[in-house]
């Protein structure tokens, strides 16, 4: 399977690394506001050839520095290790989006060292994750088994929850960095209501709202943030 999204040049999604970001079709959520509707779905979808991104990236080996590989959720790709492994030959940094819920795959691009930062999704505390994951069955174990994974590491990491007043407070923004308590950074992300969005019409946390979830996640996660406020 290839790739569906491709931004070439990006200064944003992976701090510190002039970046090429690229985008996979599907996931195995079903997050209502997830901005990336049309991808998540696979509706509309065009794939760019394997060759063409690999040519890209060769032809520019000593200009850009990482490469973040996005979605949809990357590690439902059959073969996405060969890439990760691909891309690394080339000297890459590469950052890895994931929401988590295939622990075996994250597994084993650590152990195969094909990542040197991981970004994952924490969708809200265990009573609420499958709600906001928009899934009726969940394990959350899967995610457990993945936060574990990745804190032990000795990787460059980081955990973030998009909040949202339909789906967290205080209690279960609590509950969500107690499961990664310790973690060396957190963010509570502003929620969007983007055009692409799975679903629309919820609602985002002003500033002064969402410093009280950062004051209450920081219990847990002192170095607790908050993103896009600014």
């Amino acid at each position: 399977m290839d790739f569906s999204g491709w931004e070439k040049l990006s200064l944003v999604d992976f701090d510190d690394y002039v970046t090429s970001t690229l985008f996979c079709a599907h996931c195995n959520f079903r997050c209502p506001f997830c901005h990336n509707g049309a991808l998540v779905l696979g509706q509309d979808v065009s794939y760019i050839p394997w060759a063409e991104i690999e040519e890209y990236l060769r032809k520019r080996q000593g200009v850009l520095e990482g490469v973040c590989v996005s979605g949809g959720e990357p590690t439902l790709m059959d073969d996405i290790l060969d890439k990760l492994a691909t891309i690394k030959s080339y000297g890459y940094k590469v950052k890895l989006d994931t929401n988590g819920y295939r622990p075996e795959i994250i597994e084993e691009a650590i152990n195969q060292g094909l990542v040197d930062y991981i970004a994952m999704d924490i969708k809200n505390s265990t009573e609420r994750y499958p709600e906001t994951a928009g899934l009726s069955y969940f394990e959350i174990d899967w995610i457990k088994r993945s936060i574990a994974l990745i804190m032990g590491s000795g990787l460059e990491y980081e955990f973030r929850t998009t909040i949202i007043k339909e789906f967290h407070d205080e209690e279960s923004i609590k509950g969500a960095a107690r499961l990664i308590a310790g973690a060396k950074k957190y963010f509570l992300q502003m929620y969007i209501d983007r055009e692409g969005c799975l679903e629309h019409g919820f609602h985002a946390f002003d500033k002064k709202e969402a410093e009280a979830l950062r004051l209450a996640a920081s219990e847990f996660v002192p170095n607790t943030k908050l993103r896009n406020y600014d």
